[in-house]
């Protein structure tokens, strides 16, 4: 009988309803006696996309029909509240969890601000939702291409509230996008976030940051210090003092 599991393995990675013909081989005489093989064969056949431990938001976002209608309406019809609140409301709401999610990348790849908040508002609120540390930084890396400061203090405390962490990479390359934005507030308010944070820090976190600070001398000083503390055996290269007066005169002159 084993001979012909490599024909039926074929055969049900080739069918739309493989998982339906799973199903019911998992409950067959074979598949009784034959654990091993029954596992070997779901894993192959599902594949490991099936992971629960895998983030939504990390996933490839492939919009459908439905989706691409609804980012378009959105964008048409959002000058005007009302109607932008009912649509949402008759519409948006109605998605199912992959659309919904392929919007809300869609509108942060367009760098619609305001629609991205009004989504991010509705995304919290599904019965799908849990606190996600990707679904934050996506909301948080377009908001700082966008230099939004209210709405990063927003979805900043949202996460806070949910008990949301982020690792020690991420805290680095959300700050490093907030300082190529010429956003250095936002950045050391992050940066103090991380330091207080229960995770082990990283040098190459901090080499990232301190790379995004060199038109900002005096934050990166402060920067350098904690890194030299943290990291004690480890050097800090520092660009030419002319490389600092150079940048220092761009980010003048960006405000």
């Amino acid at each position: 009988m084993l001979r012909f599991a490599p024909n039926l393995l074929r055969r049900f990675s080739n069918s739309a309803t493989s998982t339906i013909h799973v199903y019911r081989l998992t409950h067959c005489t074979f598949f009784e006696h034959h654990r091993p093989q029954q596992q070997l064969l779901l894993r192959f056949i599902t594949g490991s996309a099936s992971s629960p431990s895998l983030s939504i938001w990390r996933r490839k976002k492939e919009m459908g029909k439905e989706g691409l209608i609804v980012v378009k309406e959105l964008k048409r019809i959002q000058s005007n509240l009302i109607r932008l609140d009912r649509f949402i409301s008759s519409h948006v709401s109605r998605l199912l969890k992959s659309d919904l999610v392929a919007v809300l990348v869609e509108l942060q790849r367009q760098n619609q601000v305001f629609l991205c908040m009004k989504l991010y508002n509705v995304v919290r609120k599904e019965v799908w939702y849990r606190p996600d540390m990707f679904f934050y930084r996506d909301m948080l890396m377009m908001l700082a291409k966008n230099k939004r400061v209210e709405e990063t203090k927003q979805v900043w405390e949202d996460l806070k509230g949910e008990g949301v962490l982020f690792d020690q990479h991420t805290f680095g390359d959300i700050m490093r996008a907030y300082l190529d934005n010429a956003m250095p507030s936002e950045a050391m308010d992050i940066y103090r976030e991380m330091r207080q944070s229960p995770d082990r820090p990283l040098s190459l976190p901090f080499r990232v940051i301190l790379k995004g600070l060199v038109p900002y001398p005096e934050l990166r000083e402060q920067v350098k210090d904690d890194f030299l503390e943290l990291f004690p055996d480890m050097i800090v290269y520092d660009p030419p003092e002319d490389l600092f007066e150079e940048d220092e005169g761009m980010c003048k002159s960006v405000k």
